[in-house]
């Protein structure tokens, strides 16, 4: 294995295409007006700047850590039409799901998206019927025009040979659909790339200390980088509060007697290793709302989620014995002991769900997205479901067109008249890449083994050429970062010259799947550190 003090590195000069240093970001906002500035680097803020981008707005995008940092990358990784809203009759919002569900995994990112098919077990006792479920799942297909085959039932013997580790004891019958999976890490920061391709200016780890005010109207923000203290700001005829669980406190920086907007929902997950290959995921109905999910991703094992109403401070939000006890005790109606042991446990993490305010339990609350306008002409924008990523930034876009006066309408081209599926970057079919890869990706290094073909092109698509190129440059970025994931050093530099990563957690947590396989150990983060320290 590689040592920290031999460490893979590029020499001092930038790579070709390599990104502005954050110095020169830094100045390159400070000394321009923007039409947008959006505050928030989650997955909705990076869709909105996407947009804005593609309309022709001179846009910034800003976030105090990094991109999809938070909640944006603490979810069950799904892109998927809300099975259990068919139970409150949202047929119409099934189906718009399913629709965003379908472009984004065939035509805008099928090489970041992957198909999953889901088996709904049911048990005698348990909350459903396996006519109720069977009729379902056929409804849900149909929903989604049965792109995805047609929902139906097997039997508990079939379902065993695809998912060796269910539970069989009492179980009647095996609901079928299907759906999407992504790793949302990636799927954000290609998003962010697309925004920046289109012309957007962005900057992570740059938290807004106060916000610019023109005539009681906000017009831009103060900002601290948090890599080196620096102090700037922008200016901005429109800005943008995309900030996710902390869209209230910027409000009340806009106006100190801003009333709370929304609630905030605690969505905690457990990462496992596999005791044996899962071929589908198990979807279990806990009670008439919840489900649990026991998802293969990454090559790993995903159990969740968890639903409950939160108080706390965003920053403070974690995994409790509480939560843990909780995922695993569900998880445990459909899944057998032996894949349940806390031996196995890797990684955990907890996000937050930004609920609209008001009384309820959150476990029966829609997941819509709110728009509010602040006394200073703040837009606020919270909430939604990252299946629908690109409506909710549709959505916002044509809200600013409307807004009184229509300052931006000048200058923006409609939505309607944009391409209705842009892809993201490197799209491509991930087999193509794959095969490519393997076969002349290692000329003239190093045969580039068979997983890490596979991860890069489900990661990157086509870009993975870019980083096989770095590899055969130099054979030490061809060395696994660690020889038990695929991940290669080349990803590293890649990350730090091409994808904004500034700290090891953004290049082990967002950018590579080490810290959920639990490999990303101090001396491996020491190691990381050291190759992001080596930048321009």
């Amino acid at each position: 294995m590689t040592t920290l003090q031999s460490v893979p590195t590029l020499g001092t000069h930038p790579a070709s295409g390599s990104l502005p240093s954050r110095a020169e970001t830094r100045e390159q906002l400070s000394k321009a007006t923007y039409d947008l500035l959006v505050i928030g680097g989650g997955i909705l803020g990076i869709s909105t700047a996407w947009h804005a981008a593609q309309s022709g707005l001179r846009v910034a995008l800003v976030d105090a850590g990094d991109f999809a940092g938070a909640t944006s990358s603490a979810s069950s990784k799904l892109l998927h039409g809300g099975l259990r809203y068919l139970q409150t009759g949202a047929v119409k919002l099934v189906a718009e799901n399913h629709f965003e569900r379908r472009a984004v995994s065939r035509q805008v990112a099928p090489h970041l998206a992957n198909p999953l098919t889901f088996y709904l077990p049911v048990y005698k006792g348990g909350p459903h019927g396996a006519a109720k479920l069977g009729a379902g799942v056929f409804a849900y297909s149909a929903l989604s025009a049965f792109g995805d085959g047609v929902g139906h039932v097997i039997s508990p013997a079939r379902a065993r040979r695809d998912v060796p580790e269910l539970r069989t004891d009492n179980l009647k019958a095996v609901a079928v659909y299907g759906d999407d999976q992504m790793n949302d890490a990636r799927m954000a920061l290609m998003t962010v790339r697309a925004a920046a391709d289109a012309g957007a200016v962005v900057l992570n780890h740059a938290a807004v200390t106060g916000l610019r005010f023109t005539r009681g109207r906000v017009t831009g923000a103060d900002l601290e980088d948090r890599q080196d203290g620096t102090e700037f700001g922008v200016d901005a005829r429109l800005v943008l509060n995309a900030t996710g669980p902390w869209v209230d406190h910027l409000r009340r920086m806009e106006d100190p007697q801003a009333a709370p907007s929304i609630r905030l929902s605690k969505g905690a997950h457990l990462v496992l290793r596999r005791t044996r290959p899962w071929k589908a995921a198990l979807a279990t109905p806990i009670d008439k709302y919840r489900i649990t999910f026991a998802l293969p991703w990454e090559d790993m094992l995903l159990l969740g989620t968890t639903d409950e109403e939160y108080e706390g401070d965003p920053a403070d939000v974690s995994v409790t014995e509480k939560d843990t006890a909780q995922i695993l005790d569900e998880a445990a109606f459909s899944v057998r002991d032996q894949q349940l042991s806390r031996d196995l446990i890797t990684y955990s993490f907890a996000g937050l769900r930004v609920l609209p305010g008001g009384p309820g339990d959150t476990s029966k609350a829609k997941r819509e997205t709110v728009v509010t306008e602040g006394r200073g002409g703040m837009l606020s924008v919270a909430g939604g479901k990252w299946t629908t990523f690109r409506h909710i930034g549709r959505t916002v876009m044509n809200k600013l067109a409307a807004l009184p006066g229509h300052p931006l309408a000048e200058d923006m081209e409609p939505m309607a008249r944009l391409p209705k599926k842009l892809p993201l970057p490197g799209i491509a079919n991930p087999d193509a890449v794959a095969h490519r890869l393997l076969v002349d990706g290692g000329t003239p290094g190093p045969r580039m083994a068979a997983d890490t073909a596979r991860h890069l092109a489900t990661h990157y698509g086509s870009l993975s050429f870019d980083i096989a190129r770095l590899a055969n440059e130099d054979p030490a970025l061809a060395e696994r970062v660690h020889p038990d994931a695929p991940e290669i050093w080349a990803q590293v530099a890649y990350a730090r010259d091409r994808e904004w990563a500034e700290t090891a957690d953004d290049v082990l947590r967002r950018r590579t799947t080490l810290t959920i396989r639990g490999l990303a150990t101090d001396d491996l983060e020491a190691r990381v550190e050291k190759m992001l320290a080596e930048k321009r």
